[in-house]
């Protein structure tokens, strides 16, 4: 029994220490991105979906973000367009989103650059 407990106290600690890093690394949970999670999601899923220009995709996000107090509206907008700017293939999950959807989608907002 001493050599199991010694090998799960092992174990524990070095699960800690991991922790510890992976915990550092990524620093603290955006209370904006988290209070509005639902929103975000939802303007990301429509905007690709329904393959929007970036130019479509800024009425859509103001339509999106009218019930949304008026102090908020313009990070919901900057954080929306990262979130667009920033899909790729490994991370459209998160948005339901299937690869077919995002490839088209990609081609025209890639269109204004």
């Amino acid at each position: 029994m001493d050599l199991l407990r010694e090998v799960f106290v092992w174990a524990y600690e070095r699960s800690c220490q991991e922790y510890r890093v992976v915990r550092q690394t990524l620093g603290e949970p955006d209370p904006f991105r988290l209070h509005y999670r639902n929103q975000i999601s939802d303007a990301v899923q429509r905007i690709v979906r329904a393959g929007m220009s970036a130019e479509l995709a800024q009425e859509a996000m103001r339509e999106l973000a009218s019930p949304l107090p008026s102090g908020d509206r313009p990070r919901f907008f900057a954080v929306v367009e990262t979130e667009l700017n920033s899909l790729h293939e490994g991370n459209i999950i998160r948005y339901r989103l299937r690869e077919a959807e995002w490839a088209a989608w990609r081609r025209k907002w890639d269109e204004k650059t």
